[in-house]
């Protein structure tokens, strides 16, 4: 006997108890839960997820679409960046005002590669308000998964109002659950035995969410 053979008895051994008019998981299990707490308006949702961005330790900043590029390029100034890793797709007027050097997202690229880039540069899918999370789901103008685990600086770019929901349930209700996606809540954090926070550990050290609109 195989492994599989193995495995799949072990199944038909746990299922062999099982009515055979037993209803389908996916409609026994309730799925009642709120879709959101609290009712709010637009500008409140918004402010919420700033506000929880700011709590996991991101920086947030705000701005109307012609100040992109200046913003973009003044937060590349204060690291002293001379490099940023840009994913395929993203909007060329994002770096308009700087001359930092573009280095693109490519599949041959290594880990040690990325880690050269001084920061990273993207869009998202989508915002949560209510837990302060940024969700990249490899869309264009957001790279691989990669892309915005190794470089220690990612300014990500979300899209107000159109990109902001309120909860989890909203946000799975627009990802694609085929495309990989990373959920990202203020920069790489872990605390030891000790409670000791460090910052860095598996992702950026530092998050710049610029929230557009």
């Amino acid at each position: 006997m195989n492994g599989r053979e193995r495995i799949l008895g072990r199944v038909r051994r746990a299922l062999a108890d099982v009515p055979p008019d037993e209803r389908p998981y996916e409609e026994a299990v309730s799925r009642d839960y709120l879709r959101e707490h609290g009712e709010r308006t637009t500008a409140r949702t918004v402010r919420l997820l700033a506000e929880n961005l700011a709590d996991y330790r991101a920086v947030v900043h705000r701005c109307a679409e012609p100040e992109l590029p200046a913003l973009i390029g003044r937060l590349l100034a204060a690291r002293k960046a001379e490099s940023v890793l840009v994913p395929a797709g993203l909007d060329d007027g994002w770096l308009a005002a700087t001359d930092v050097t573009r280095v693109p997202d490519r599949p041959e690229s290594t880990p040690l590669d990325l880690d050269r880039a001084d920061s990273v540069l993207t869009a998202c899918a989508v915002a949560i308000a209510e837990t302060g999370t940024i969700v990249l789901d490899g869309s264009p103008g957001q790279g691989r998964r990669r892309l915005s685990l190794v470089p220690d600086h990612h300014i990500c770019v979300v899209r107000v109002p159109g990109q902001v929901v309120s909860s989890v349930p909203q946000a799975l209700e627009r990802l694609d659950p085929a495309r990989p996606s990373t959920w990202i809540s203020g920069p790489s954090a872990t605390s030891d035995i000790e409670l000791d926070r460090v910052e860095g550990v598996h992702g950026p050290r530092t998050l710049e969410v610029i929230l557009l609109g």
